[in-house]
């Protein structure tokens, strides 16, 4: 079963900047698009950003013009860097591919 790892996460100050990163295999990676969704505190799921295979890329709304997602073809991985980060930022941070999903990290953002 394919696995997604993830890394990165924190505790952090409204205004600072974070980066999580996710690795896949390198089968999965070249030719699905990679995602990232956050679950805010009793809260649903919901979508963040998206990379596409061929590098294209789509944001929430929330996130337009502080989140920016990378592909790493190198090692199979992507990024999420967050910047500019606010309390509403805060929530378990998931990487997807498909109907697989890594383990979630955390993200909290204090006011």
């Amino acid at each position: 079963q394919e696995q997604l790892v993830e890394s990165g996460g924190g505790l952090v100050q409204a205004g600072g900047s974070l980066k999580l990163s996710c690795t896949a295999s390198a089968t999965v990676f070249a030719f699905n698009n990679m995602a990232w969704y956050r679950q805010p505190p009793g809260k649903d799921r919901e979508f963040v950003a998206v990379i596409t295979s061929s590098g294209r890329t789509n944001y929430a709304d929330s996130v337009k013009g502080r989140f920016t997602i990378f592909r790493h073809p190198v090692n199979a991985s992507i990024d999420l860097r967050m910047n500019n980060l606010k309390p509403e930022d805060t929530g378990v941070y998931y990487c997807n591919t498909g109907k697989t999903w890594g383990q979630g990290t955390q993200v909290t953002v204090s006011s």
